[in-house]
Formats: structure tokens, sequence, C-alpha cells
């Protein structure tokens, strides 16, 4: 008797974990995407461990040695007030992530609670949610993170709540389309007859089974994450000096682009890299978790 209880725990464990053991094995299968996965893991031990082992500190200035090109001593260069350019890429990456990783989870929680009511309840409801989506996707997201930052005033905290108002539209909508389909299955009919509450259904039946499109979409949406923080930054109406925000690292060598073009190649590098690590690993995370991507 005990054997057979045992034997069908493991079995309702195995049906739990079966679908994301699967899709894991299907990600692996796909070197892109653990590329992609490597270089975002690259970039988060880079952002924490890598403070420890930077030459100088982000705003140690040194006039005598600016604008000197790549050495021993300083591996990327040093810019206009003679800082260390590794050092300030390093710190550079804290504040990049700490936006794209914020922006996209305050969306998420925001677009999905909206997305949730508008799909489930419908009528009124609905109409009213989507129609503020369509208007703030009237706008194009970039203009729209202006408008919003220009209200609030310049500075990486309103950049980062401009980023996570103009994506919210986004999982919102997403969530939405799933909710509408979900909610005719048979178990969630099942649920209301037996007189489950409608909190309980949304957040322990159809949230859960609604997840695996939201996380593909934040992955891929922590990569437009960075490039609009890069953009308000570069702009001016994002991170503020003497703050290393890569954005802002390539707006004040704008004016160095020929005589010292290092200042500009190296933080453009480095938003190059991450956007292309999270956009390979959202890549794989869609092919592994949409069912009609498989074969």
């Amino acid at each position: 008797m005990a054997d057979a209880v045992t034997d069908n725990k493991e079995v309702k464990m195995e049906k739990v974990a079966g679908p994301w053991k699967e899709a894991w094995r299907g990600f692996r299968k796909s070197k892109v995407a653990v590329v992609g996965m490597g270089i975002v893991i690259f970039f988060i031990l880079l952002a924490i461990f890598g403070p420890l082992f930077t030459p100088q500190g982000i705003n140690e200035q040194n006039l005598s040695q600016r604008l000197l090109p790549p050495s021993s001593a300083n591996w990327m260069g040093t810019d206009d007030f003679g800082r260390d350019i590794l050092s300030r890429i390093v710190y550079g990456a804290r504040i990049s992530l700490w936006v794209g990783f914020l922006a996209v989870i305050a969306s998420v929680v925001v677009g999905s609670i909206l997305g949730i009511l508008a799909g489930y309840y419908g009528k009124w409801v609905d109409t009213i949610i989507s129609r503020i989506f369509d208007i703030m996707l009237a706008f194009p997201s970039i203009l729209l993170a202006i408008a919003v930052v220009a209200v609030l005033g310049p500075s990486l905290r309103n950049a980062l709540i401009a980023i996570a108002i103009i994506n919210v539209p986004n999982f919102g909508r997403l969530i939405r389309s799933k909710v509408l389909s979900i909610k005719e299955d048979e178990y969630i009919m099942s649920a209301k007859a037996i007189g489950m509450k409608d909190n309980r259904i949304l957040f322990s039946h159809i949230l859960p089974n609604s997840m695996a499109p939201v996380i593909v979409q934040g992955t891929l949406a922590i990569a437009t994450a960075i490039i609009e923080a890069a953009a308000l930054g570069f702009l001016g109406l994002g991170a503020q000096a003497p703050s290393p925000e890569w954005g802002k690292m390539l707006a004040d060598s704008r004016s160095y682009l020929t005589n010292a073009p290092w200042t500009m190649i190296f933080p453009g590098i480095a938003i190059m890299l991450t956007v292309l690590g999270f956009n390979l690993m959202g890549d794989g995370l869609r092919d592994a978790l949409d069912p009609r991507m498989k074969s």
C-alpha cells in the first residue's frame, strides 16, 4: 500500500516537472540560445563581482592621463577626465541590468493584473483597460518614455519608471489574450461550478498557466529596456553625471569620436553584447516553451 502511494506521488511530481524539464531539454538543444544565456550570465557575474577586481574607482579622475588609448594599465583606455573606462563599464553593468530587470518586473506585475482583469471579466472592464492599452501603444515607445521623464524630471529612477510604464500594455495584452483562451477550458468551468472564488481561480489556475509566453516576452523586454535606458541616458534624461551608465558614457564621448574612438566603442559593445545575449536567450525560450515550435 505504501509503495503504491509513493509511486503515485512520483508520478504526480513527474507530471508537474515534466513540461519544464522538457522545455529545458529543448532549450539546451539550441546552441545559439545557450550562447545567449552564457552572455547574460557573464554580465550578471560581471555586475556582481566585477567591481571587486576593477583597477580604479569609477569617479577617480587623473587629468594628466585623459584620453589615453587602451594599454596594459588601462585595458579600455581612459575618458576625458582620465577615468578608467573598464571600471566604469563594469559598474555600468549593474545599472543597466538593474534598470532592465526592475522595469520588466514592474511591467509584468501591473500588466498581468490588468490583463487578467480585462480577459476574465470582459464587458466594460475589458473595454476600459483595452482602450488604455491602445492609447499607450499609439505612441512610439521611446517618445512616450521621453514624455514621462519630461514630466517626472530627468533621473535614473524616473527613467526606470518610464520604461516600466511603456511596457505595461505589451504584457497586459499578452496576458489578456491568454486568459480569453484559458477561461473557457473545462477545468476552469469545473472550478466555477464547485463555487471557487474568482481571485483563487485567477491566481491559482489562470495566471500559472499563462506564464510561459510572459517569461519569453519578459526576457526579450529586458533587452529592450536596456536599450531604452541607454537611449534616455544618451539624451540626458536618464542617469546623470557622474553615473557610469552606458548610454550616458556614449553621450559624453561624442566629442571625442575621431581622436579617442575607444571612449565610444567599448560602451557600445557592452550594450550590444548584453542586448544580444537576452535576445538569443529569449528566442531559445520561445522555441522551447511554444508547442507550435516543436517538431
